[in-house]
């Protein structure tokens, strides 16, 4: 049985495979159980702003107090609030029911422990484990309780506000804040704004089905438009969830993970000896930071690989260019909000715009491209697929790179190009598109 984890927890369709609320209730029984098993016997539950939500929150709950577990109950917050706020209330996991940056038609849930990071891939087997089985109420003596805490958003603000680490604060600063309609739209704009900046806010007005829709970390047209109409000094995008941060300077151009991780790893003031990207960063940024001598090491592309790597070594930055960024002397997961706070006070520290930043990195043009499937594909053993990568990376000879690897959250297949040229970027590009639609789709 293939394992219902992806790489960031288990994700899918509302409705089918196991996003439905007999199997998320199935979910939370055994997550509880095994928990219990452990020694545990309480878990924070929060949620992003999708319809489906409410859903799957009253699901966990009840599996989660039918196998003895007390459940705290914090509502719609960013995904990085449930790792810090589970540790705040000694609660022994925390849960967030959340798809991220998909649509609002697709759901996950999401496992933190008690120190705020991701379940270890044991503790995922054991859960694996028990679904299935036979679900066992625990006696009424035994059973788990309810408590819904009013004041986490307030608690999470000034957690954030806290991680700001600069002698002059945001004031003079225009900023334009994306919350993708999702779990940062009641926590983002009053961060900033409490801390002296001019908040212009888009994306903050959630129904339920309009999270990441043509807004947010993975759609910056209409925060590029925002900031020209404010004539702001930065734009700062989040994904459903929170975990996720892009930026725009004041001209519109887009700076991914790349660039903050660049920021953050050489105009902190503190010397850094070496960062963690994956396999999707940029071949410039690399170069750029060998140069200036910090070891740059890559992972497969999931956050949690990224985190294992700075635990080994013992460093503080990571990032996907998606906008997964990792500041672990602030927190211990992914938080779109501190990361923008990093940024911010490292600009400021170093009386620095981000565009002018932008201009240190020689980045490569990259193009990435996604064929949809109707199941997740199996890409070894593919002789046709083999041989197009393999004439492709003769083009590009030691000037650029190719990398096709399966989604580990969607049914895709994500085509990476990049290299010095951007018309043989582009046009390797589509021959690959096309290779892989001839052979998967």
């Amino acid at each position: 049985m293939a394992s219902v984890f992806g790489t960031d927890g288990i994700r899918g369709r509302v409705g089918q495979g196991m996003i439905t609320p007999d199997k998320v209730l199935q979910l939370g029984w055994a997550a509880g159980t095994v928990l219990r098993k452990n020694g545990g016997r309480s878990v924070m539950i929060g949620k992003d702003t999708r319809i489906s939500g409410y859903m799957f929150e009253s699901a966990l709950e009840a599996g989660l107090i039918a196998a003895g577990i007390d459940v705290y109950l914090i509502g719609p917050m960013p995904t990085p609030a449930i790792s810090y706020l589970s540790q705040t209330f000694s609660c022994d996991m925390g849960i967030v029911i959340s798809a991220s940056h998909n649509p609002h038609e697709d759901n996950g849930i999401k496992f933190f422990n008690d120190e705020g990071k991701k379940i270890s891939d044991q503790m995922q087997a054991q859960i694996e484990g028990l679904l299935g089985s036979q679900i066992t109420v625990a006696t009424s003596e035994k059973m788990g309780k309810a408590y819904r805490i009013e004041d986490a958003p307030g608690r999470y603000i000034e957690f954030c506000k806290g991680t700001y680490r600069a002698k002059k604060n945001l004031k003079g600063l225009r900023l334009v804040i994306d919350c993708a309609n999702g779990a940062t739209y009641h926590i983002a704009p009053n961060v900033f704004r409490e801390l002296g900046a001019e908040v212009f806010t888009i994306g903050t007005e959630p129904n339920g089905i309009n999270i990441n829709h043509q807004c947010g970390a993975t759609d910056t047209h209409a925060l590029a438009q925002a900031v020209a109409t404010h004539r702001a000094d930065m734009g700062i995008a989040f994904d459903g969830d929170g975990d996720r941060v892009m930026l725009v300077d004041q001209s519109g151009q887009l700076m991914d993970g790349d660039i903050i991780l660049y920021i953050l790893a050489t105009m902190t003031g503190k010397p850094i000896s070496g960062v963690v990207g994956t396999v999707m960063s940029n071949l410039g940024l690399e170069q750029t930071l060998q140069a200036r001598g910090i070891e740059f090491i890559r992972t497969s592309v999931g956050d949690k690989y990224v985190m294992e790597a700075l635990v080994e070594k013992g460093w503080f930055y990571g990032s996907e260019p998606s906008g997964h960024v990792l500041c672990l002397n602030k927190i211990s997961t992914g938080d779109g909000i501190v990361a923008a706070l990093q940024v911010l006070a490292a600009l400021i520290s170093q009386q620095k715009s981000l565009h002018q930043v932008r201009s240190e990195v020689a980045i490569y043009p990259q193009v990435l491209r996604n064929v949809t499937l109707t199941q997740k594909p199996v890409l070894q053993g593919n002789a046709v697929l083999q041989a197009a990568i393999d004439k492709a990376e003769a083009e590009l000879a030691d000037k650029g790179r190719v990398l096709i690897r399966a989604s580990g959250t969607e049914p895709k297949i994500r085509v990476m190009v990049e290299g010095e040229e951007a018309y043989l970027v582009e046009k390797i590009a589509q021959e690959l598109e096309k290779v892989v639609k001839s052979e998967f789709s």
